[in-house]
This record gives structure tokens, sequence and C-alpha cells, in this order.
């Protein structure tokens, strides 16, 4: 048994209640498992593998709020602060009633290498909790948000964690997070990003991760001697990040056919109309199915994923294992050649076993989503120089440096999956250029 395998056979013993941490920490340590066996013995002399899969602590505990009729309602709080190695951790905070704790020590996980990747001084880590903003008033929100603020305060600070916005938790409840901190600290400080452009966010923030996405995916075409003009694009969800890669692709010249909720997708043969969606999503929250109304040519599908969809380029950018083996077979067999991904570990590991064998047989292009999402961390790293520097980058600087950032992230990829004889596997290359970065910083700081 080698020491990857040795490793995941403890996690699993300890951790057996945990799936998604399990399935995260099991794909890792089965694709950095080249780089592991190259330098094994001082690995294994620093316990690398041990210390690099449990997290350095986890912060729990409970949030009493009042909703509008004076009832009282109690959720779960969490922080996984997993690795500081390079940095203060960085991740976001997840409202949402599926949140537990093992959604967030693989997001925490995952984010260890994505946060590594970009070159940026940061560590990983993930937070949230099982409290459901949707149907919540606004006074609602920030009681709650007050409330979790009010014990996270204690655990956070802009060179020790400094948390961001996920699912659930946009520009209102960092706002509402972000006054309770300086409430509370009486500190003006960078130690949430995300924040409102009056006080010390970035612009572009609402936008790196989406377009970040289609910058490598742009850069996987591009090596593969292709581009996006012209290309049939199928985006899942219609939040953040699907909203801005739509436009971004559309900017690129290529035709984006599909956008999704969590009740069915549109598919429009003409091309998505964005600022529709725009209209629908952060008008007034609505659901995706009223685009029918303003575009009746348009389809809806109750109950159903796209990925039935004949197109070039995939881009999931919904949640956690949307697509599933037989659907990567099916994108696959319609023509698909390209999936990146916008949304934290959306392909299930049948799904990632269909792209390795289209990539061997074809060439199929997959990008994992520690990678190819990454813009948007990039940028909220880039959110805490400036508030460090008091200073306020134009769009086109970020941009510009987001850009890069992302052309980065993917020529790393691919030189390391290069160097272990694994060309064009691009989840190989990822996962072990994130790793390398941390594991040579673990092992210069100690035993710690």
């Amino acid at each position: 048994m080698s020491y990857s395998e040795e490793v995941y056979a403890s996690l699993a013993a300890k951790h057996a209640g945990e799936p998604e941490f399990l399935e995260a920490a099991k794909r890792v340590l089965k694709s950095i498992a080249p780089a592991v066996d190259a330098n094994e013995e001082l690995y294994r002399k620093n316990g690398l593998l041990e210390r690099l899969t449990e997290p350095e602590r986890i912060i729990t505990f409970r949030v009493p709020w009042q909703d509008d009729s004076g009832k009282i309602h109690v959720n779960l709080g969490y922080r996984v602060q997993f690795n500081s190695a390079i940095g203060p951790y960085k991740g976001g905070l997840r409202f949402h009633p599926s949140v537990n704790q093992s959604i967030l020590k693989f997001l925490g996980f995952e984010q260890v290498f994505k946060n590594s990747l970009t070159g940026l001084p940061i560590g990983g880590g993930k937070g949230g909790s099982d409290f459901d903003p949707k149907g919540k008033s606004d006074a609602e929100v920030m009681r709650f948000c007050q409330s979790f603020m009010t014990e996270l305060y204690k655990y956070i600070g802009p060179d020790q964690d400094v948390p961001a916005g996920d699912i659930g938790v946009g520009g209102r409840e960092i706002g509402y997070l972000y006054g309770q901190y300086k409430r509370i600290t009486g500190q003006y400080q960078g130690v949430l990003t995300g924040k409102g452009l009056s006080f010390g966010g970035s612009l572009a923030r609402p936008e790196a991760t989406g377009y970040g996405l289609v910058y490598i995916t742009e850069e996987m075409a591009r090596g593969a001697g292709k581009e996006l003009a012209g290309k049939t694009v199928v985006i899942s969800g219609s939040g953040n990040v699907a909203q801005y890669a739509c436009r971004k692709a559309q900017e690129l010249g290529a035709k984006v056919v599909t956008m999704s909720d969590s009740n069915g997708y549109i598919y429009d043969p003409d091309g998505i109309q964005l600022d529709v969606v725009l209209e629908i999503k952060q008008g007034h929250r609505g659901r995706i199915r009223e685009y029918l109304e303003k575009v009746p040519a348009a389809q809806y599908f109750e109950g159903q994923k796209p990925w039935g969809v004949k197109c070039d380029i995939a881009l999931p950018c919904a949640t956690q294992n949307e697509i599933s083996g037989k659907d990567a077979k099916t994108l696959i067999e319609h023509g698909c050649w390209c999936v990146a991904e916008g949304a934290n570990m959306p392909s299930d590991a049948d799904a990632v076993d269909a792209y390795e064998a289209a990539r061997v047989s074809s060439g199929f292009l997959y990008m994992p989503g520690k990678a190819a999402n990454a813009g948007g961390v990039a940028v909220s790293a880039l959110e805490m120089s400036q508030n460090s520097e008091r200073l306020s980058w134009t769009f086109e600087e970020v941009d510009g440096k987001l850009k890069e950032i992302m052309r980065g992230i993917y020529l790393k990829s691919s030189e390391a999956a290069e160097r272990y004889g694994c060309p064009g596997d691009f989840v190989v290359g990822a996962n072990i250029a994130g790793f390398e970065k941390v594991a040579e910083a673990m092992i210069a700081q100690g035993l710690v």
C-alpha cells in the first residue's frame, strides 16, 4: 500500500460519516500520488499527508436569532481553518440548509490547493451555517448575520483569517457581517472580502469567478489549437458565477444556450439574453423559468439538468455533484470536448472517470474547479492587498491581473502534468502544482 493509500485508509476509518470530505481527499491523494511517490521518504518523515488532510482547527457554534414574528431560531455556525502554511486562511462563508462539517471540510481542503495555485500568499479555509436566507426578510438576514459574527469575530482578522462570500452569502450578507465586526471590534480592517465598493470592496470582484472561468477555458482551447468564438456553451446555474461566465463567453464570441436553477433549466437556441436573466435574478430574486415570459421562443425543462443539450463546452456553475457519470457520457457523445468547473466539485467521481477516458482516447479537456474557479479567491486576495494599502484599483487593472493569474494557473497545471508524465491531465497537474508549494512551506516551518 502506498503512502497516499495508507493516509486515505486512515482518514476513511476516522471520518466515516463525512462522505463529501472523504471523496475530495480520495481524489486529491490519488492525483498527487506521482509527486508523493517521488518524495515519499521526505514526506513520510514529516508526516506531511497526515497533517495536510486534517484541518488545523474547526470552530463550531450556535447562532440564535429572532424572526420578524418574534420566534427564536437556532442554527449551527462553522469555520474550518484548514491550512495556513502559505498565508492567512482564505475561503468563503456558505449559508444553505445543506451545510455541515463534511461539506465545509471538503470545501476547505479544496481551497488550500486552489489558493496555492493563484500564486498569492493565502491559506485555505471555509465556513458557514445551515441557515437558509431564501424567503427571509432583510431584517431577519441582518439579525442572523449579526448573531453569526458575534461569535465568528473572535477567530478572524486581516492577518489571521479573511472570509468571503459563497452560496447564500452575497453583498447584502457581507455588508451586515462587516458592520457587526466593525461594531464589536471598533476596527476598520480588511477582514472580509466581497465588500461593497463604498467600504473597501474591489472592482471586478462580482465578475471574478465567472470571468476567470472563461479566461482559463480560453487558455485550454488555445492550447488545443481551438478558440471560443463560434462555439456553443452550456452553463448550469444562474447565480453570480453563471451570470458572469455567460457574459464573458458571449463577449468572446461563444453562444451560451442554457442556464438553470434548482427547479430546472432554460434552453434558448438563439443564445441566452443575459439582460433578461439579470432582471429576474438580480431584480427580484426570481426563478429561471420566468425567462420564458420575456423570451417565449425559449424552452423550460422542469426538474432537469442541461447536460443533454448538444454543445462544444460545458461550464457547470451550480453546486457539487451536479454531473453524474451518465451525464458526462451524454455530454461527450453529443460532441462536448471541454468541461471547466465554475462550481466546487460539480462532477462526481464517475463523471471524472468519463472525462479521463475521453482525454486518453480523444484529447478531451477537463479543468477541475480548484483551478477553473480560482478567479474569485484571486480577486478576493487582490481586495485584501488594496485594503492593506488603502488603495482602489481600476476595473481594468484588476481584470488584467485576474487574466494573468488564470493564465498562470493553466500554465502551472499544464507544466506539472507534463513533468509527471500525464500531459493534458489537468486534474493531476492542478493538484500537484498546488500541493508542492504547500508541502514545501509546511516542511520548512517544522512540525506545527
